[in-house]
């Protein structure tokens, strides 16, 4: 029988079984993405900041779902990943075969080709956790990640964790040898206008040149 592990339960020593994997603090490998050409409309910023002044006080003491519901999914239908052929997805079913490992379970968000179901994954958002949040949630989005490559049969896949206000994104490369460098970003806050206007600048990026 297969070694199976679900991605809520999974961690890094557990990944490090399964592949060779190290994370690294990223800093050039973010300049194509977090540097790329766009200009945030005044009428967005206006946005941005009327959420931040809303929710200032509130998030910090809220629940999963309320994160969910009332902040984290405001922007993204903002950023409007969905078109023709692609479409974001909470609670998506992933499954993937690494090194003859089964890696499931669902992932909280995903961008991914396809309509009714993801068929092809572009990009996650994982764990909309409060800040007293338990489990390693990177470790989590890290074996999304790899499934996805796998999917894709590609060497790169993008995705961000966010625990409360907190935001950190990951770009997941595996080199010709199977080696796997997960390099995280630096951490942005979401109630402060400057982070979450790069927040919401990565996040149409992402949607612009990373979503085909």
């Amino acid at each position: 029988m297969k070694k199976t592990y679900s991605f809520s339960n999974i961690r890094f020593a557990e990944l490090r079984q399964i592949v060779n994997i190290e994370k690294r603090k990223g800093t050039t490998q973010f300049d194509s993405w977090f540097r790329a050409d766009y200009t945030i409309l005044a009428a967005d910023i206006d946005f941005l900041q009327q959420l931040i002044d809303f929710h200032y006080l509130r998030l910090p003491s809220y629940s999963e779902e309320d994160l969910k519901m009332k902040f984290l999914s405001i922007i993204l239908n903002k950023v409007q990943f969905a078109n023709d052929t692609i479409n974001d997805f909470y609670n998506a079913s992933l499954f993937a075969e690494v090194n003859g490992v089964e890696l499931n379970g669902f992932a909280d968000y995903m961008v991914a080709k396809g309509i009714d179901e993801p068929e092809q994954p572009y990009f996650f958002l994982q764990e909309f956790k409060p800040l007293k949040a338990g489990k390693d949630v990177d470790d989590q989005l890290f074996a999304e990640l790899i499934a996805a490559i796998a999917i894709n049969k590609t060497n790169i896949m993008r995705g961000c964790y966010i625990i409360g206000q907190n935001w950190r994104f990951v770009i997941m490369e595996k080199d010709e040898n199977n080696n796997y460098t997960a390099f995280v970003s630096k951490q942005f806050d979401s109630l402060e206008l400057d982070d979450l206007k790069q927040i919401y600048k990565n996040l149409q990026i992402v949607k612009l040149h990373y979503c085909q």
